[in-house]
């Protein structure tokens, strides 16, 4: 009884410095409502539906902050996210005692641009972007295959993160 007395003031204190320190949570944007149209991205690779999974995590992220709502229509839209997929490779980084790929590394490379449509400004431009993940090759084709949709789920879910979070940083300033 007598610690939980002594500690009691520190946690206050600690609590008090967290809360003055001017903490800002990424993850939220504060300022005035915008309306977002998201387009979806031409997609240069061969991967199925590439695009289609990359502007549902991408509206998926948006949807996180109150203040921006995302719109099926350019009218209407203060700001526009448009990209385009530009390559998907699959190089392999180890191989096992017969000369064989034992892991392989998803590499996705973007380009986006963030546009405010009513002032015209740039809010954010990346030319390039590479997103990388790593997979171990499967027993079998179906298990390698399994992996490697893993991997690339995450860096959607991970490269589409980034974006709503760089955005947001831009939008904040």
């Amino acid at each position: 009884m007598n610690k939980a007395k002594r500690i009691i003031p520190f946690l206050l204190i600690g609590f008090f410095l967290l809360a003055s320190c001017g903490y800002h949570n990424p993850y939220v944007y504060s300022g005035p409502e915008r309306n977002l149209y998201i387009t979806t991205w031409p997609n240069r690779t061969n991967e199925l539906l590439l695009d289609s999974k990359i502007y549902q995590s991408l509206v998926k992220w948006f949807q996180k902050s109150g203040q921006i709502k995302i719109v099926s229509n350019k009218e209407g839209a203060q700001l526009i996210l448009a990209g385009e997929i530009i390559s998907i490779d699959l190089p392999s980084l180890s191989y096992g005692t017969r000369n064989d790929a034992t892991e392989v590394k998803v590499l996705l490379t973007v380009r986006y641009i963030v546009k405010d449509i009513t002032s015209g400004e740039i809010v954010l431009e990346v030319g390039q972007e590479i997103w990388t993940e790593e997979y171990k090759v499967g027993a079998n084709s179906s298990e390698t295959a399994d992996n490697e949709r893993k991997a690339l789920a995450i860096i959607i879910d991970d490269m589409s993160e980034g974006i709503y979070l760089k955005t947001l940083t831009q939008l904040s300033q």
